[in-house]
């Protein structure tokens, strides 16, 4: 049985480092459904059930100050090397798409909390789980942490995530080849014509690791300290916004040459995941069908929407499917359903999915706070 934070911290993180490995160094099917995150989560999971750890207050004491600090600075990086001008080059059409992409999304987490009466475990759950669904896995952890989800819930959640994301894709690669025709129900053929001229921020140079580090950690005493004079819902909720913030002013300065904050970011992903995942002990996963049934009704009545606003709007499928993928899925599926349609339509993909990095937090923590009072 593991008792001392060194020992602790030693798992967390050669286990983080194994499977991140696995996945970048192998050819492992596996990690083509199940991501990184998600086989971290269940393996530290799988620890705490057999009682690996045994949480004494040292233990506890460093899981939470690691989190604490780890959670803005990741947030900060995560945004910093982001050009957010680039995303107003998308166009109308396109930034309509995605706008009705985030606002059907979150209509239909709120129809879904009310049609399944949620309580309180649920609603925060499914707060975190529209984080996702607007960002990413990153947004997840915050709106998580900031709704204060509990570690048993959050695996729920992330186990729903990855599920019905899954199926998702694969039912709009399936739909590519009838683009042709929903663009005629929609009046909506000439759309494409500029798009491939659209370009993405990517950051050049040598990596700068240990600067970004460094910044990281000033971001995350500053939010912490802000945080304290500023309060919004909760100290939690602050941080988390104050270190988003503190990210797009970031993004607007020369910092944002510094090549390497998605890397340092994703680490410290990694490590918050593994961190949940240690103290989520679940004795049954008999309510996981529930879980996942309710995230299917909120990607149907998605899709409705986005059919319905395409057709009044005449968006094509590319547009509303890349959009929709963007959100759900992020920047790892997004490009890849974009390059279907045609390869020069990549970056298309990547700026709306870089895009959920900011807006997944505040979403997440919009829709998160309406669940709680719709809650039972």
């Amino acid at each position: 049985m593991i008792s001392t934070p060194f020992a602790y911290l030693f798992v967390i993180a050669l286990s983080v480092t194994f499977f991140h490995l696995l996945a970048t160094r192998t050819k492992i099917r596996i990690f083509e459904y199940l991501p990184a995150v998600v086989m971290i989560y269940a393996f530290m999971m799988l620890l705490a059930s057999l009682g690996v750890f045994h949480y004494n207050e040292a233990i506890n004491n460093v899981y939470s100050q690691t989190k604490a600090n780890l959670l803005p600075a990741m947030l900060f990086l995560m945004l910093l090397e982001i050009d957010f001008r680039h995303f107003l080059k998308l166009g109308k059409k396109l930034l309509l798409a995605y706008i009705l992409a985030v606002g059907s999304i979150a209509v239909g987490f709120i129809v879904v909390a009310v049609l399944f009466h949620f309580n309180h475990d649920m609603a925060a759950a499914f707060g975190a789980l529209a984080g996702s669904w607007m960002g990413g896995t990153a947004n997840m952890v915050a709106v998580g942490s900031a709704l204060g989800v509990s570690e048993d819930a959050f695996a729920y959640a992330l186990v729903v995530d990855s599920v019905n994301y899954t199926l998702w894709v694969m039912l709009l690669l399936f739909l590519v080849p009838f683009a042709k025709i929903f663009n005629r129900f929609t009046k909506s053929e000439a759309n494409l014509a500029y798009l491939s001229e659209i370009g993405c921020a990517c950051a050049m140079g040598a990596k700068r690791y240990w600067l970004l580090i460094v910044l990281a950690l000033v971001a995350s005493l500053l939010s912490q300290l802000l945080a304290n004079y500023f309060v919004i819902f909760n100290k939690t909720t602050s941080i988390v916004i104050i270190a988003t913030l503190l990210g797009v002013l970031g993004s607007f300065t020369r910092l944002r040459a510094l090549n390497g904050s998605n890397e340092v970011a994703t680490t410290m992903l990694y490590i918050l995941i593994a961190l949940i995942g240690s103290k989520a002990v679940i004795e049954s996963f008999s309510g996981l069908g529930f879980y996942v049934v309710a995230g299917f009704v909120i990607l149907l009545i998605h899709a409705a929407l986005m059919v319905l606003g395409a057709k009044l709007f005449k968006l094509d499928l590319f547009s509303i499917a890349v959009a929709s993928l963007a959100n759900i899925g992020g920047v790892a599926s997004a490009p890849i359903l974009a390059a279907t349609y045609d390869k020069k339509l990549v970056s298309i993909g990547v700026l709306m999915a870089i895009m959920g990095y900011l807006i997944g937090t505040f979403g997440g923590l919009f829709v998160g706070e309406i669940l709680l009072k719709l809650s039972s």
